[in-house]
């Protein structure tokens, strides 16, 4: 799909792109006469104390569709907040007629970045009403009254869960990446590598690891900067040995300070396949409240499908080992939308989920990240259509609500099946406060480990520097102590201490 765009700076364009895409595959915006178009987009924009814009969308039939907005202008705003403005409005008026000519409505409105609960909990506090913030969800963002109820309900659940969560800027979240899995899923552009081939690099990878730990512990302690919550993702953090889990959780306790007081920590064991007794029993030794078994699915050929080497009955034997050796805050995902699957195999998941009855489920939707094999050859995996992912989210939901969880955490992505989320529901009380924590962006989460992103803020501006660590095992053991150094110095920087 070609859309010519004029009467519009080019600084736009990309912004455009993204909400065209919602509609097409394969966008491509191009300015100025171009009559190969199959759209053509014209805008009117005028800028005083207000933002008016105009766009009239017209297609090759000769047929047109316009739509207009006005908002106030931040004139006494910085740049960044005004080109923010004008962007919004553009978004605002593409979006309406690209949903009259589709016949398409965007439920999610003219929001494209993954966090939108993130922007609720901003207008909350910044209007003091919740009236007033629903109002600019509706009418500005053009969001849904249902999903606006979702935002709502999932952020009266973090507050009760974190009722300090605006006040955790002073301490900080750990993530630990450990880039080793059995295999190599379809659909994942995490740094992960299948552990067969790369065994020899996992010992000399935890050497640094260790390293990191204890130069960060150290910082901690100086600056005497509390931790909220520890993850152990990647990867796959099982799928290293039980001996390894062991070093590595010891060292934990002996480098990060007053363990005991973290108020959640989380290890992903998401593979079943590296699941086994001795790992279990080292989970249980040092008190870790927190595991991931992710079935994804319970249909045999969707596994093989995506590359994932376990089977259905291993994921429930794993699970219900996990349960006989004292895990009780369990949780599983699953994805709408895998290749082959349909409402009847989205059900049938859910059914053998009501099976085990874990304390967490997070429902994602097939998203094809960029740098996935199932991206590179789409052709080989035939997908649900928008109107049956939709369908399945629906489901989710149902089911959700009847077995008694709640949302608690959203996020979105890119290029997301059907234009939908990503939901983390789990039954009163087992939320995972790391999730909350990371998509909300209250406090700085430290990455450690192979592929690990940290996100430091400002606690005084809330500005946000990413820094990450590098993907590859073996780039990572050479520079893993000048990766270490630079995220200190930020540190000290984002919390204000002079070194």
């Amino acid at each position: 799909m070609r859309i010519q765009i004029t009467g519009l700076d080019q600084q736009f364009e990309s912004q455009l792109q993204l909400i065209a895409n919602l509609f097409f595959e394969n966008t491509v915006i191009v300015s100025g006469g171009d009559p190969s178009a199959d759209l053509a987009v014209r805008f009117e924009l005028e800028i005083t104390d207000q933002i008016k814009i105009h766009a009239v969308l017209y297609d090759k039939k000769g047929c047109s569709f316009s739509s207009d907005f006005v908002k106030d202008y931040p004139a006494y705003g910085d740049k960044k907040e005004q080109r923010k403005a004008v962007k919004n409005a553009a978004s605002h008026v593409f979006l309406t007629v690209l949903q009259e000519y589709t016949g398409i409505i965007q439920k999610w409105g003219i929001l494209t970045g993954i966090r939108p609960v993130k922007l609720l909990h901003k207008l909350l506090r910044d209007t003091g009403s919740q009236e007033r913030a629903h109002q600019i969800l509706k009418e500005e963002y053009l969001i849904s009254d249902e999903k606006i109820h979702l935002m709502q309900e999932i952020i009266n659940c973090q507050l009760e869960a974190i009722p300090d969560l605006y006040e955790l800027k002073d301490q900080v979240s750990i993530y630990i990446g450990i880039p080793y899995c059995p295999t190599k899923c379809a659909y994942c552009t995490f740094p992960a590598f299948a552990i067969g081939p790369h065994k020899d690099s996992v010992r000399p990878f935890l050497t640094g690891l260790h390293y990191e730990m204890q130069k960060i512990g150290e910082w901690l302690k100086k600056r005497n900067v509390k931790i909220t919550t520890v993850y152990f993702g990647g990867g796959t953090p099982t799928s290293i040995s039980a001996e390894d889990m062991d070093r590595l959780y010891e060292e934990m306790h002996r480098s990060f300070p007053d363990v005991e007081n973290i108020r959640e920590i989380t290890v992903e064991a998401g593979r079943p396949d590296t699941i086994t007794p001795e790992k279990l029993q080292v989970l249980k030794k040092w008190k870790v409240d927190r595991i991931s078994i992710n079935p994804q699915s319970y249909v045999e050929e969707t596994l093989k499908a995506i590359g994932r080497h376990h089977t259905v009955k291993e994921t429930i034997d794993k699970f219900h080992l996990a349960r006989e050796m004292g895990m009780n805050n369990i949780n599983m995902d699953l994805i709408i939308g895998l290749p082959g699957e349909g409402m009847e195999e989205f059900a049938y998941s859910l059914q053998k989920t009501e099976e085990l009855l874990p304390e967490s489920l997070t429902v994602h939707t097939l998203s094809f990240k960029r740098a996935s094999e199932m991206t590179r050859n789409r052709e080989k995996y035939q997908v649900a259509s928008r109107e049956e992912a939709a369908k399945m989210m629906v489901l989710a939901q149902t089911w959700t609500r009847d077995h008694g969880y709640h949302p608690y955490y959203l996020y979105r992505q890119k290029n997301i099946l059907g234009n939908l989320e990503n939901v983390g529901y789990c039954l009163p009380g087992k939320e995972s406060l790391y999730n909350i924590l990371i998509m909300e962006e209250k406090q700085t989460i430290i990455g450690l480990g192979c592929g690990a992103a940290s996100k430091l803020i400002d606690v005084q501006s809330g500005k946000i520097t990413r820094f990450a660590n590098p993907k590859n095992p073996e780039h990572y053991q050479e520079n893993f102590r000048n990766y270490t150094e630079k995220k200190i110095r930020l540190l000290d920087e984002v919390f204000h201490f002079n070194r």
